[in-house]
């Protein structure tokens, strides 16, 4: 587990959305056009990292980067040990014959 502060995390989301925007070549204005977020709304992310989850939501779709929340709340797969995977009730593949 990482320790970081949520001014230290907000500050990385906005350099990495500023970064996708500017390899994708595209302006504040493009992208603020493109996403349905004012103008206002973008540069003031982009110099605060302050921004609703909506418009942030708006900006990664516009960036093809909306997989990347939903990445963020798939449930994985813990490993289990041996003993517990053996102990699991088994389900059923087939019916029984009548």
């Amino acid at each position: 587990m990482t320790f970081i502060t949520l001014e230290e995390m907000a500050e990385y989301i906005r350099n990495s959305l500023r970064n996708t925007r500017l390899e994708k070549n595209l302006t504040q204005e493009g992208l603020a056009e493109r996403s349905g977020v004012s103008l206002g709304t973008l540069k003031k992310f982009e110099s605060t990292g302050q921004i609703s989850l909506e418009s942030l939501l708006k900006l990664c779709l516009a960036l093809n980067l909306l997989d990347n929340f939903a990445n963020l709340f798939d449930k994985q797969e813990q490993l289990k040990s041996l003993d517990a995977i053996l102990s699991q009730d088994k389900t059923r593949k087939r019916g029984r014959k009548k």
